[in-house]
């Protein structure tokens, strides 16, 4: 008796066992979405495998049939989803979810259908227009019977701009000349959008090296499958990326792009579009249902071979995958933070080893733990160190703001004055600037200098951020928003202050300090829509701006040829994180944007402001040290075996009653530690870093060691098939990249 195992949309994390109907026999595959019974009701579940016999003693059920409206998921993305769902200690469901956009998976869009019209009796139209041709009366039938006659179906809307109303049409259709019919179209991502065709371009000897390589891996001819590309700022990395995916196609195989933010996609779709035409889907949350459904398909249905897109483009269900590309692998963002809690750079090393894929990580600056692979051999590495064009990096220097002392009344020092006079050198050159600061809002806490009272949010560990253009005071972790205070709410005193800065008290500063200075600003506040983002940009690169003010959202992928100074305002700020990520984190993001000077024919410059000019991560990054800053940052890690020397699970317990949380936590935790063999370390649980976010209390338990296994097997019991008491959460981070 043929089996199918078939998992249903209900988060039991479960297989359950059905009958394969005669019917069906043969037909079946694994990924495909069937109808099967289940307990009272009728579900849509995916097959997952199958088996001669089943370990069920009942009577099985029968599968009902085949979804012939609903999107398959192709069989090795089955196999993928399966191991995340080991791996990263999440449902099955949750995992398969992941592998379809909503999209595609709900069933609820529907392709996109127009009603076109052809010839529909080719004969009786070329004998109408033999009897007819010398009667002025017949003249705009026979006009759109010659408009029709080479084959292209039109609209009625595109007859119309042609000249021929509605009545010429419905008499030729009423005569039978004219047939119509419903066709399902493509939305068009990109309409009327154009933009010039670029061709390869000769490789520097890193480039060629790196494409040599490239090429062994796609033939086969490697001992690994993944590919290190550590590349200096401006060292051609996306050039090789193109050469790699050209080669790749013509082997034919498809490729996939991944990139770290959304907004950094429209740039990258308009480079790939230059060299490869339009024949290349996007993939990314900001598109409408629509528009996902018809991508998604467009490669299911073999119309494209390249996807590019942010972290959800991994899945594109390619059935030749030859290659994927991770731009910028050291990105925090290819992190997903809700389950199934993966990372994209690592499942896209598994989905190449599943797939005989070539995977390409492109960073300038690394992660420890892709260094610490390439180290080991477990990568194959390729640097390019020499920018295009030789090039000369920007000159960088660190001022140390603790020269400048207090600020004069009515005056700030959030700009030295080297910054100051950079700047207007620049504007008087016709150059432009940048100034980065990666807090966004006016302030960050508004204090009452009689009391003492400090606005925090009521639901969350943190205090208010002050929005001076709409008056508010927002929590950046839960969203709640209040009107700001004019006067203290304890004291009643109207001497209330505001204290620290963010982006957007930079750029009000800004504009009195360098008027007239042509201005805008760049964060999460200002940039609601992909439009908003481009529309500044497009500005910034026909000149129309003098300085763009912003957080990381300017750190990454932007080349402005006459952008020849950045300053970085409060370089210190990633510091202090309880994170020992932070200092690769604040390395990593001042070499990114000390990365948009001097991309052009004039040489750049970084000022970078510190109240701590002598810290190691500042002066590594100052000298553009990544080796060196590399080596201190392993030494320490090793030195306390965190990652990459260890693997590192963080376990979230989350509740509104703190005893009842920290009673379960305690005993979770004791339960766990039977499987923790004597390399593995369990720290906590104690209260996170931010103890309380939208009202629920958060205690964090740490797990550090190797040869995790059989305790992430415990883990993933405990979290999804144990009770857990009413009112509180519990999941595992694993391979965590965050730890407030």
């Amino acid at each position: 008796m043929a089996v199918a195992k078939v998992i249903i949309d209900v988060a039991l994390d479960q297989e359950f066992d059905y009958r394969i109907p005669e019917s069906l026999a043969g037909t079946l595959k694994v990924g495909m979405m069937v109808k099967v019974p289940f307990g009272r009701s009728t579900r849509d579940g995916y097959i997952l495998s199958f088996a001669e016999f089943s370990d069920y003693h009942g009577e099985l059920k029968e599968i009902i049939g085949v979804s012939t409206t609903r999107a398959h998921v192709p069989e090795h993305l089955v196999e993928l989803g399966r191991w995340m769902a080991d791996y990263y200690c999440c449902s099955q469901e949750q995992s398969i979810r992941t592998l379809l956009p909503a999209a595609v998976r709900s069933g609820k869009v529907k392709p996109k259908k127009v009603k076109v019209y052809r010839i529909g009796d080719r004969q009786a139209a070329e004998q109408f227009l033999h009897d007819n041709e010398t009667k002025p009366s017949a003249a705009l039938r026979i006009g759109l019977i010659q408009l029709l006659l080479p084959g292209k179906p039109l609209t009625a809307a595109e007859c119309r701009a042609a000249g021929f109303g509605d009545s010429t049409l419905h008499t030729l259709l009423r005569h039978g000349i004219v047939a119509a019919e419903e066709i399902t179209i493509r939305r068009d991502l990109f309409g009327d959008t154009r933009v010039m065709p670029s061709t390869p371009l000769a490789p520097s000897r890193d480039q060629a090296a790196a494409l040599e390589l490239i090429s062994k891996m796609l033939h086969g001819e490697t001992s690994s499958h993944v590919l290190l590309l550590h590349g200096v700022t401006n060292s051609g990395k996306t050039e090789v990326y193109l050469q790699a995916i050209a080669e790749a196609l013509e082997l034919g195989r498809s490729a996939i792009v991944l990139v770290p933010e959304i907004s950094l996609t429209p740039q990258t779709v308009r480079r790939f579009r230059a060299r490869f035409g339009d024949h290349l889907s996007v993939l990314h949350s900001r598109l409408s249902d629509g528009e996902r459904f018809d991508e998604w398909n467009r490669i299911n249905d073999g119309e494209v071979q390249i996807a590019v897109g942010a972290r959800s483009a991994l899945f594109a269900p390619f059935r030749n995958l030859g290659l994927i590309i991770v731009d910028e692998e050291h990105e925090s963002s290819y992190k997903q933070s809700e389950a199934p809690r993966y990372s994209a750079r690592d499942v896209a090393v598994m989905r190449g080893k599943l797939e005989n894929a070539v995977v390409i990580l492109g960073s300038a600056t690394p992660s420890a733990e892709s260094c610490r692979n390439a180290a080991t051999g477990k990568f194959l590495l390729a640097k390019m160190s020499v920018p295009v064009e030789n090039k000369l990096a920007p000159h960088i220097r660190i001022i140390d703001q603790r020269l400048s002392g207090p600020p004069e009344p009515g005056k700030s020092n959030f700009f030295s004055k080297m910054l100051i006079d950079a700047v207007f050198d620049r504007m008087n050159r016709g150059e432009q600037s940048i100034l980065f600061l990666n807090r966004r809002g006016y302030a960050r806490v508004m204090i009452c200098n009689q009391c003492g009272f400090e606005a925090r949010c009521p639901d969350c560990s943190v205090a208010y951020t002050y929005s001076k253009l709409h008056e508010t005071l927002s929590c950046h972790l839960c969203g709640c928003m209040i009107p700001a205070y004019t006067a203290c709410p304890e004291c009643g005193s109207p001497e209330i202050r505001y204290a620290g800065v963010g982006t957007e008290k930079i750029e009000a500063v800004a504009g009195a300090v360098f008027h007239p200075a042509r201005i805008a600003r760049m964060d999460s506040d200002t940039m609601r829509s992909a439009e908003d983002y481009e529309n500044v940009l497009e500005r910034f690169r026909r000149g129309d701006l003098d300085i763009l003010i912003g957080t990381q959202m300017i750190a990454k992928g932007l080349h402005f040829p006459n952008v020849t100074l950045v300053g970085i305002i409060n370089a210190d700020l990633g510091l202090a994180m309880p994170d020992f990520r932070a200092p690769e984190r604040t390395f990593q993001l001042i070499t990114q944007v000390a990365g948009r000077a001097g991309r052009g024919d004039i040489r750049g410059e970084v000022l970078i402001q510190t109240r701590n000019p002598e810290n190691e991560t500042i002066c590594f990054a100052a000298a553009q040290d990544f080796e060196g800053f590399s080596k201190f940052d392993l030494e320490f890690r090793e030195m306390l075996d965190y990652p990459p020397f260890s693997h590192l699970i963080a376990v979230h317990f989350r509740g509104e009653d703190e005893s009842a949380l920290v009673e379960f936590a305690t005993k979770f935790t004791e339960e766990l530690r039977p499987y923790a063999h004597e390399g593995i370390r369990l720290s906590g649980p104690s209260p996170a870093p931010i103890e309380r976010i939208k009202g629920k209390f958060r205690y964090m338990l740490l797990i550090r060691g190797r040869q995790m296994k059989l305790l992430r097997q415990a883990l993933r019991v405990l979290t999804l098939h144990r009770p857990v008491p009413r009112g509180i959460e519990v999941y595992a981070d694993v391979d965590a990249q965050s730890l407030l």
